[in-house]
C-alpha cells in the first residue's frame, strides 16, 4: 500500500447510524456516488448528506436529521416556514 492508499482506522470499520442518537429511529442507507464521494440518506425524513467517508457521511447526516427535525418541532408559532 502507498501512503495515498492508505485508510484510516476509523473508516475501515463498519459505521453504525445507532451511535449517534439524531439516527437512532432512521432507516439510513450509504454509497459512494461517481465521484467518490460517500453519500448518507435517511429514508424516513428524505435528508441526506455527504462526506470523504462513510463514517463522515454518517456524522453529516446525524447533524443535518437533528436540524430537520428541530424545524420540525418549532413551537414559536411563527409559520415562516
Amino acid at each position: 500500500m502507498t501512503d495515498g492508499d492508505e485508510v484510516d482506522a476509523d473508516d475501515a470499520e463498519p459505521v453504525d447510524p445507532d451511535e449517534y442518537d439524531a439516527l437512532a429511529d432512521a432507516d439510513v442507507t450509504t454509497w459512494v456516488d461517481e465521484n467518490g464521494l460517500h453519500i448518507a440518506e435517511d429514508e424516513i425524513t428524505g435528508v441526506s448528506s455527504q462526506g470523504q467517508s462513510e463514517r463522515a457521511a454518517v456524522a453529516n447526516l446525524a447533524e443535518a436529521v437533528a436540524s430537520y427535525r428541530d424545524a420540525q418541532e418549532d413551537t414559536t408559532g411563527d409559520n415562516w416556514l
